[in-house]
């Protein structure tokens, strides 16, 4: 059975996948062409799905419910090797942090600025209290955080889905008849599907799920991650990828990077990154 408790979750997960970077996902990944990105659409969803359910899957094998990937790693592969997991773990989100942390101080800063009318803020002084703020969302806990990301994410699949829709007059389908050289090719999926495979991530909130799980489920926990997950996943891929494709036929024509470079200064989504 499917419960609030599970939506609350699946929308925390979207919310810590998807931020900043999707405004400008789309242009990056259609700088490469219409044949690349179909290679990675048909990619992402599994390699999204499995890396986080395998995540998950290690954080269940230990019964405690309060025991963490940092946990199972110490009690699974020994004190050392559990030291090294967790300092790889944690290079792993550190630079995403830095990342959003940079641009949602672009972003309030461009909003205050040009939208609200307002004198620039220091910038040292905006970021410390965006990030203080972030911090104090978290350290409230999962019901403050459930509400705050429910007002962030569903305004955002709203704005998403109408963008698909507010895209599809402009697409220029004779993309698809242009196959770049293999070499073009090849260098073009590898960077496509590290750039969607940074928008797809949420393994930063995946061992507290499962965590929570393993509290309100018990050994049902792994079972429920992985459909809490799987469905994490599907509504992702479907609206970010869809975001994603329609921006990226209607900015690419013939190819060239030029002509998007050009045609994104006149986009909305430009606008509002």
């Amino acid at each position: 059975m499917w419960s609030r408790f599970d939506t609350s979750w699946l929308i925390s997960l979207f919310g810590t996948a998807v931020g900043a970077g999707i405004l400008f996902l789309a242009i990056n990944a259609g700088e490469g062409g219409v044949y690349p990105l179909i290679v990675a659409a048909i990619l992402i969803g599994p390699m999204t799905y499995f890396a986080h359910r395998g995540l998950s899957r290690m954080v269940v094998a230990l019964r405690e419910p309060t025991s963490d990937i940092t946990e199972v790693s110490r009690q699974y592969f020994g004190r050392g090797a559990g030291l090294f997991i967790t300092v790889v773990y944690f290079l792993s989100i550190y630079p995403i942090i830095l990342i959003y942390a940079v641009s949602i101080t672009n972003t309030v800063d461009s909003l205050m600025v040009n939208q609200l009318g307002m004198e620039p803020w220091p910038r040292w002084l905006l970021s410390l209290i965006l990030v203080l703020a972030m911090s104090a969302v978290m350290i409230a806990g999962p019901k403050l955080v459930s509400i705050v990301t429910g007002w962030i994410v569903y305004p955002l699949i709203a704005a998403l889905a109408f963008l698909i829709i507010w895209l599809i007059p402009h697409w220029q389908l004779e993309s698809f008849g242009q196959m770049p050289a293999f070499g073009d090719f090849v260098s073009s999926v590898w960077l496509v599907i590290a750039v969607l495979v940074f928008s797809f991530s949420f393994a930063a909130a995946t061992s507290q799920l499962t965590v929570s799980l393993k509290e309100t489920y018990k050994l049902k926990a792994g079972m429920k991650a992985a459909q809490i997950i799987k469905w994490t996943t599907v509504i992702l891929t479907v609206f970010t990828m869809g975001f994603v494709w329609s921006s990226a036929l209607a900015l690419v024509s013939k190819g060239s990077k030029t002509h998007v470079k050009q045609t994104c200064r006149s986009c909305p989504i430009s606008r509002t990154a």
